[in-house]
């Protein structure tokens, strides 16, 4: 489990203190709770981050301990540093919007005619509870050949949960290498 420190001073100062210190800042928040500043090392939250096996992964701030899910980071433009994370508590029944990774599963026939898998879409925007929330969207691509592309609308159902992005987005497509 992920521990961090509730931060107390959130201004400049405060912060920059706290990320001279190895803290990355974070911000928790759900429907109906009251947000939380709050600050995890940042060694800590990368290897947590890395190693977790589904979405949602379990942290502890001061005395709460609830299971979160990564909305949106922010980084240094040039080192590449994480600056902030947006953390979302995953509230049990509650419908809300999440971002599931998209994976190629299978090795397309257009890589043996010349041909390259492009993802277009990485992650795929969808609405469910925290139950049903899928771990990825595998796409078999083995019957690919160059030129053809997997859409929004050519996906599975995936039962209790709604897919948010358009029918016509393009997720992978199998382009010709130049």
């Amino acid at each position: 489990m992920l521990e961090g420190i509730v931060r107390e001073s959130i201004g400049k100062k405060g912060t920059n203190a706290l990320r001279r210190d190895g803290y990355l800042i974070a911000n928790i928040y759900g429907k109906g709770l009251e947000n939380i500043n709050a600050a995890f090392k940042m060694n800590e939250y990368i290897r947590t981050v890395r190693n977790k096996e589904t979405i949602a992964f379990p942290v502890k701030v001061g005395a709460n301990e609830m299971s979160v899910v990564v909305q949106s980071y922010e980084s240094q433009a040039v080192t590449g540093n994480l600056l902030h994370v947006d953390l979302m508590v995953a509230q049990p029944g509650v419908v809300t919007t999440f971002n599931v990774p998209v994976v190629a599963k299978g090795e397309a026939i257009g890589l043996k005619n010349k041909g390259l898998v492009h993802m277009a879409k990485t992650r795929l925007t969808v609405k469910c509870t925290p139950e049903n929330l899928p771990n990825s969207i595998e796409i078999d691509v083995t019957a690919m050949d160059v030129g053809d592309s997997k859409l929004v609308r050519d996906l599975e159902e995936i039962p209790n949960v709604t897919v948010v992005d358009a029918p016509r987005v393009a997720l992978i497509s199998i382009i010709k290498a130049k």
